[in-house]
C-alpha cells in the first residue's frame, strides 16, 4: 500500500526527483538513460531506483540485459495528482530542460517498446 508519507519521502530526493519527472515525460527508461541524462554513476542511480521501487513510485521490468522503469500503474490519483503539480511547477526549469535535453541526444539509446499507462 502506497502512503503518502512513502511518495513525499521519495521525492524529497532530487536525483529521485528528477528520475520521477524522467519518466513522466518519457514513460519508461533504463539505468543508463537515467545515468546519461542525469550525469551520475549507475551505482547511483540504481540505488535511488532502487528506493522508488521499494516505495512502490516506481515499477520495473527486465527485457534482455536491460531493465526498464516506469510509474507504477496501481500510483493512487492523489499521487500521481501530487507529481504532474511538482512536474508543472519544474516546467522550464534549467535542471529539468537540461535532463531532458541530453536524454534526448543521448546516442545509441537501448531500443525499446515504451509502455504508454499515464497522460500529463
Amino acid at each position: 500500500m502506497v502512503t503518502p508519507e512513502m511518495v513525499l519521502k521519495s521525492l524529497v530526493d532530487e536525483t529521485r526527483l528528477r528520475c520521477v519527472m524522467l519518466l513522466l515525460a518519457e514513460n519508461e527508461l533504463c539505468v543508463c538513460e537515467f545515468g546519461h541524462a542525469l550525469g551520475e554513476v549507475q551505482p547511483k542511480i540504481s540505488r535511488h531506483l532502487g528506493t522508488l521501487r521499494e516505495h512502490h513510485v516506481v515499477l520495473d521490468r527486465r527485457a534482455g540485459q536491460w531493465v526498464y522503469y516506469r510509474l507504477h500503474p496501481e500510483l493512487p490519483e492523489w499521487a500521481m495528482t501530487l507529481i504532474r503539480a511538482l512536474a508543472t511547477g519544474l516546467q522550464g526549469s534549467a535542471l529539468h530542460t537540461q535532463d531532458l535535453e541530453r536524454l534526448r541526444a543521448m546516442p545509441d539509446r537501448p531500443g525499446r517498446c515504451a509502455i504508454q499507462h499515464f497522460s500529463i
